[in-house]
């Protein structure tokens, strides 16, 4: 009989079928990966809304910390977690109508406070270093004579002294300007518009005792940011996979020899 040349095509694994492409371990972690990561980012973002609130800042009293229209993220605390150096949220009728205002508290129930001494502010005799003022600027544009702050009272200025309607401007009030702990509601960790970041200690007042501890902020951020890695790397692993595989799945064709 004639000779007859027929071909066949014979996959490269042999002729075993793989299935879909990526093994079957890969999938799984590519899987738990995805899992884990909305986990991580939901949870994340959920932290955060409980543990914090968003405020814009409407005016320059606290430049060049924080500028007119700033967006800060300040983390809800009890009045009675505030310390020295803290810049705070709260609310005053005495001060602003049903508005929180944002100010530094300088002093704390029992410190004595006065400015200025060698153009600095005096907590209990001794001098402020105060960086985060406006370069060249002196610690206050007035004087504040000496004010003791009663238990339970805080008193709080403006990082931009010169029109910071502050507890220097309330010294005339019934509480001497003061306002009480109760009052705060919020202590502000970063300013998040722009992104100027996490607020700088306020290293001047450790002098007179610890400052309070940073809010979880950063720890929430690395969790958001992972949970996102996490996501995108698992979600990739089959498009990757997928394009791996057709380069290796290539079929030849071979003779088979005439009948």
């Amino acid at each position: 009989m004639g000779g007859e040349s027929t071909t066949r095509t014979a996959p490269r694994s042999g002729g075993t079928n793989t299935g879909p492409v990526g093994s079957r371990t890969g999938q799984r972690l590519s899987g738990l990966a995805v899992a884990l990561g909305l986990v991580l980012f939901l949870g994340g973002f959920a932290w955060g809304a409980v543990v914090y609130r968003p405020y814009t800042v409407p005016t320059s009293s606290m430049a060049p910390t924080i500028d007119a229209g700033n967006r800060v993220l300040a983390q809800r605390v009890d009045g009675g977690d505030i310390r020295r150096g803290d810049v705070v949220v709260f609310t005053d009728k005495t001060w602003v109508s049903n508005a929180p205002v944002v100010k530094r508290v300088v002093a704390v129930g029992g410190d004595t406070v006065a400015c200025c001494t060698d153009g600095k502010l005096t907590v209990n005799g001794k001098q402020i270093d105060e960086p985060y003022l406006p370069a060249g600027s002196a610690a206050e544009w007035k004087t504040i004579p000496s004010v003791t702050v009663p238990e339970g009272r805080l008193f709080l200025l403006g990082d931009e002294r010169q029109g910071s309607l502050d507890s220097s401007a309330h010294l005339t009030d019934a509480a001497s300007g003061t306002v009480a702990r109760s009052a705060v509601t919020a202590r502000v960790d970063a300013v998040v518009w722009p992104m100027n970041g996490m607020l700088k200690e306020p290293t001047g007042f450790e002098k007179l005792g610890a400052l309070s501890p940073p809010g979880p902020l950063r720890t929430i951020t690395i969790l958001i940011v992972a949970g996102a890695v996490l996501v995108l790397g698992g979600g990739a692993y089959g498009p990757v996979a997928n394009l791996l595989g057709r380069g290796r799945s290539r079929t030849r064709t071979e003779p088979v020899g005439a009948r």
